[in-house]
């Protein structure tokens, strides 16, 4: 199975500041050319992460909420990991870590495709764990929540790039795996 290695980061690195052009859209991704303004990596405790069922089989809609008062930053691929299975979803298309800007209260959203559906082998999991940003623990969501019975079947697992909107990620990942 190829999957992207999870990155652990101690709790330190939330309070990293990244630079980010003002003027930014407040959900795009922002990787600064002149910066001149400061923007913290969000806290875990002021996102909300979400996983919930698509219509699309082997497919999860996942969302990152900024519960706080500030605009902050999460990195532009979502981590999701799978159980115990070492690494986390692959972004389609290829990407490398660079911040993505939430307004307070604003939201990105992602879509995960945890089994290729010509694939012919797979593993079994109980749970997968979303997280806004490679820094967090992340949030841990049951076979039932993403709407399998049982276990969740897994191979290959892709992710888009978060997104302004959920149409936006279903599109990118549609695009990205044909």
């Amino acid at each position: 199975m190829r999957i992207r290695p999870a990155l652990v980061a101690p709790a330190a690195t939330a309070l990293v500041l990244l630079p980010v052009a003002t003027g930014a859209p407040a959900a795009a991704a922002a990787p600064a050319a002149a910066p001149s303004a400061a923007v913290a990596v969000c806290r875990e405790g002021a996102v909300t992460v979400t996983a919930a069922r698509s219509a699309t089989p082997h497919v999860v809609r996942i969302s990152v909420t900024n519960k706080g008062r500030a605009t902050c930053v999460v990195d532009r691929v979502p981590t999701v990991t799978f159980g115990d299975l070492d690494g986390a979803a692959q972004p389609v298309p290829p990407a490398g870590s660079a911040p993505y800007l939430l307004a307070a209260g604003g939201s990105a959203y992602a879509a995960v495709r945890m089994l290729d559906p010509a694939a012919e082998e797979s593993r079994t999991v109980a749970y997968l764990t979303v997280a806004g940003d490679p820094s967090h623990r992340g949030t841990r969501f049951g076979a039932a929540s993403v709407g399998t019975s049982g276990t969740i079947r897994v191979w290959e697992p892709v992710t888009t790039l978060w997104q302004p909107t959920a149409a936006k990620a279903g599109t990118a990942l549609a695009d990205a795996t044909r």
